[in-house]
């Protein structure tokens, strides 16, 4: 990790240093160094961890714990999601440490499931600095094997990454412990994590943070029908939020669902609040098309826990169905920008198939076609869309089938592999499609509807998917 050097030098002369890192993307890209040997800050290191309810086990003769699993969203049909930590202090020169701590997380929600994550093999991931193996697949399937009863967490999906966030949350809090007057490097981050927050939001979304900002308007083009991009607004809304950041999220959801929307999201989530949200028509169309899918509930729940938690947290609906074309996108522009210029100090992420973020005139067959995208930076500053990018997998379609008709299901999607991990890219200005980047989720799943031919969650339902492929 880089670290700045001419002011670690300046704070050398100070008995705490560990040059405050700057937040690049809401994740800070500098380590947190103590100017105290290791024996002097792991007693308050245990304290840190004791005191926020965390249940640990230490390594014999090393600093070294391991939290046991935590659950986040409790009781939540949908959201709800464990996680642990290892935290290792290291030593870094002399009379100086640091903390390295790796996070585990194993979700309900299938989103980031690897594929063939059910055959469980792989290499022992046991090495000298992580004697655990946390986080490599044979420690996950070890941990299957020996838990027992109400200890035993078998989460559809999992996923783990150093917490650097965190290292500096810690590294904030003993501060003031190790030395009364610390003193404060003019490398400040700009942006930094809520104190009163302990939600866990999952690894830090790469990019995000470059336009995730208090009056931007971020539209992102999505595939319909995957399990990962809900995940994806659900994870970003969360990262935000926690930097005091007020969040609006926007959903192409018939407009007439608005009420329903903020009152599911502002209630308890009872049966009948949930009772009250799904019996729009909505969520019963003919030709469900992935905007209604259980991918969708579930970023619509999570957004609920999250204002639940003291968040500042608000949805939105923008869609205009019964309109077509032009006159739709005109709409739909209308609604976004009707909200943004009552948001001036929050971020709208707005989610959207990714013909309608386009700031591009034109389209196939219709080259005077005006995006809901082009018609907003008309009348909003600080507008950025974002193109989905993906790695192969499958997703609930609709589509015209061979004899012309409209059918709907899970079908194959041709991506690339740009890893696992959650990212936006920047081209450094819109491309030739109107785009200012792009937003990876990985390998997608087909989200299946919420509800599907009367069965509610849609998950029991049976869905094949076709030999033909896709590309979105």
């Amino acid at each position: 990790m880089r670290r700045m050097a001419f002011g670690c030098l300046l704070l050398l002369v100070a008995a705490l240093s560990g040059c405050a890192g700057r937040f690049v993307d809401f994740a800070p890209d500098e380590e947190a160094i103590y100017e105290y040997p290791i024996d002097e800050v792991w007693p308050q290191v245990r304290t840190y961890f004791s005191s926020r309810g965390f249940v640990f086990r230490e390594a014999s003769g090393g600093a070294q714990l391991e939290t046991e699993w935590r659950e986040e969203f409790m009781g939540s049909r949908i959201s709800a999601y464990w996680h642990r930590y290892l935290v290792v202090a290291k030593p870094d020169g002399a009379h100086r440490c640091k903390l390295v701590i790796t996070r585990e997380t194993r979700s309900m929600n299938k989103a980031l499931k690897a594929p063939g994550a059910e055959l469980m093999w792989g290499v022992d991931g046991r090495t000298a600095d992580n004697p655990s193996g946390l986080g490599s697949q044979v420690s996950a399937q070890l941990a299957q094997q020996n838990v027992i009863g109400d200890n035993a967490v078998l989460g559809e999906s999992q996923q783990s990454a150093r917490d650097m966030v965190l290292e500096w949350k810690v590294f904030r809090n003993l501060s003031p412990l190790l030395m009364e007057n610390a003193v404060k490097s003019s490398a400040s981050p700009d942006v930094v994590v809520t104190e009163a927050s302990n939600i866990e939001c999952g690894v830090p979304i790469l990019g995000l943070g470059k336009l995730a900002r208090a009056g931007n308007v971020m539209l992102l083009g999505e595939l319909h029908g995957t399990q990962q991009v809900p995940h994806f607004m659900a994870q970003s809304t969360c990262q935000v939020a926690t930097q005091g950041i007020p969040v609006t999220v926007g959903l192409e959801i018939p407009a007439v669902n608005q009420e329903r929307l903020e009152t599911f999201v502002a209630s308890q989530g009872t049966e009948h609040d949930w009772a009250k949200l799904m019996e729009s028509p909505f969520w019963r169309s003919p030709y469900p098309d992935g905007r209604n899918s259980e991918g969708v509930v579930y970023l619509i729940e999570a957004l609920r826990k999250l204002r639940s938690q003291g968040l500042d947290v608000k949805v939105f609906a923008f869609d205009h169905p019964a309109l077509q074309g032009d006159v739709r996108e005109d709409a739909m522009a209308a609604t976004v920008q009707q909200v943004a210029s009552q948001s001036s100090k929050r971020a709208l992420l707005v989610l959207s198939a990714n013909l309608h973020p386009r700031q591009v005139r034109g389209l196939p067959g219709d080259p005077d076609y005006r995006p809901m995208g082009l018609r907003l930076t008309s009348q909003l500053s600080n507008v950025y869309s974002l193109d989905i990018a993906y790695d192969s997998g499958t997703a609930w379609i609709c589509a015209l089938n061979q004899e012309e008709k409209l059918a709907c299901g899970v079908t194959r999607t041709k991506g690339e592999d740009n890893g696992e991990r959650y990212f936006v890219q920047l081209f450094g200005g819109k491309n030739r499609h109107g785009y200012h980047g792009f937003f990876y989720v990985g390998a997608v799943s087909a989200s299946l509807p919420a509800v599907y031919r009367g069965v509610e969650p849609a998950g029991g339902s049976q869905a094949t998917v076709p030999d033909a492929t896709t590309s979105n």
